[in-house]
């Protein structure tokens, strides 16, 4: 595809596309917290208990080990607004690809601060708490929606962001947009983004109950597709599925601001685009308590960490991947077996990694998951449990339904 046929490419954000949803948005004006006139710890109250999954995650206890600090993340997304209470101080210097007006800290709908603040917020001033507070963000904002539409903007952006996500100072690449089509360009890009060692997660698309395309980059090989799950647990019902969903998380009935004018936030679903979020932060945490662990290793450690149900170790779901992520698992307990550093577990085939680095971690022996951890972090021994904290980590194998209806478990692996 030329750079001019690019331009006509359909641009997902998870809240807007000429009026389609990549990440479904349903606002309704009883749910919308306004902010005008309220006490701060108030509002606080009243979004930060809305991220129901915090406390199934047991974010406050891995907040007592590492908060993500020393890790960066890259987002690419609409900009992001680095005067929110809750992102003072979070936000460093980044990237506009757009060509257009402004810059990378003028996010035009909202939706870039939103994913920055669930990966890294504060929570002061009663703004979102993220899933990794210590982290920072650098944003690298694109085009997309009415938005883009209506400015003349630069159609590799999204390469362009890729890439300098790359050469930047992030381990990670966080990014809750998506296309319709494959392009030459963004397709080099994500690979020198794995040259660089650097680990990708892409929303897969909220069009599961539609025409359920895979969507680019997060159908990439070499990127992570992330899929979501409701408050329930399950798979939501619009998160797009096939073989291109690597590990899922949650991302319905999320609060997320309202628009550009950052005034209130609104309850509705963030869908994928918030799962990519989410799981950004949780591999944050991760890394961030393994400085020395590779890309692979700590993508490695989500995988084999995620809650499955009755899934059999080794099978993938197209709906959830390899599991829904469960951080807590290796922060509190220390599961999880991090593998070859320059292997991937994507593609299974060998990556730029430091085998000096990460030979004592390599070959520590795999440590089985316990009862007693399994209560904890909501694992598939918990056959009796049907609270939310095992439906959302794993524990039963509702997670496992969509509809009603049942999946296959079993696809192929992904090659490069």
């Amino acid at each position: 595809m030329t750079a001019v046929m690019s331009q006509t490419r359909k641009r997902h954000s998870s809240f807007r596309l000429k009026g389609r949803l990549l990440g479904t948005m349903t606002v309704a004006a009883a749910w919308s917290v306004v902010f005008a006139g309220a006490a701060p710890s108030a509002v606080a109250e009243d979004v930060q208990s809305k991220q129901w999954y915090l406390e199934l995650m047991h974010a406050e206890e891995m907040w007592k080990t590492t908060t993500g600090e020393g890790v960066k993340v890259a987002v690419i997304d609409t900009g992001v607004n680095s005067s929110t209470a809750s992102l003072k101080g979070q936000v460093l210097k980044g990237l506009d690809a757009t060509g257009a007006a402004g810059d990378e800290t003028d996010d035009y709908e909202g939706h870039g601060t939103t994913m920055a603040e669930l990966i890294a917020g504060t929570g002061r001033g009663g703004g979102l708490k993220g899933l990794a507070p210590g982290a920072k963000i650098i944003p690298m904002r694109i085009a997309g929606g009415d938005w883009g539409e209506k400015e003349s903007t630069n159609p590799l952006d999204t390469t362009d962001a890729i890439r300098a996500a790359a050469d930047s100072d992030a381990k990670i690449i966080s990014m809750s947009f998506g296309n319709d089509f494959k392009l030459d360009e963004e397709i080099e890009a994500v690979k020198y983004a794995q040259r660089k060692g650097k680990l990708f997660f892409a929303a897969v698309g909220n069009e599961g109950n539609e025409a359920n395309n895979p969507i680019y980059p997060a159908a990439y090989p070499e990127v992570v597709g992330v899929a979501a799950t409701d408050r329930q647990g399950k798979v939501s019902e619009t998160s797009q599925h096939g073989d291109f969903v690597d590990i899922a998380a949650p991302g319905d009935d999320l609060p997320s601001w309202c628009d550009e004018n950052f005034e209130r936030y609104c309850q509705g679903n963030g869908g994928t685009s918030a799962a990519t979020a989410i799981t950004s932060a949780a591999a944050a945490l991760i890394w961030s308590a393994h400085p020395e662990w590779t890309a692979n290793q700590v993508l490695n450690v989500l995988f084999d960490t995620a809650g499955r149900g009755d899934m059999e170790k080794g099978t993938l779901s197209n709906y959830i991947g390899h599991g829904i992520i469960r951080p807590a698992v290796n922060i509190l307990k220390g599961t999880g077996t991090p593998g070859a550093p320059d292997i991937s577990p994507l593609t299974n085939e060998k990556t730029a990694g430091s085998p000096a680095a990460s030979a004592s971690a390599s070959s520590q022996p795999e440590k089985k998951e316990k009862a007693e951890d399994a209560a904890m972090a909501g694992s598939s021994a918990e056959k009796n449990d049907d609270s939310q904290l095992g439906l959302i980590l794993g524990g039963v194998a509702v997670v496992l339904v969509l509809g009603g209806g049942a999946f296959a478990l079993v696809r192929k692996r992904r090659s490069a």
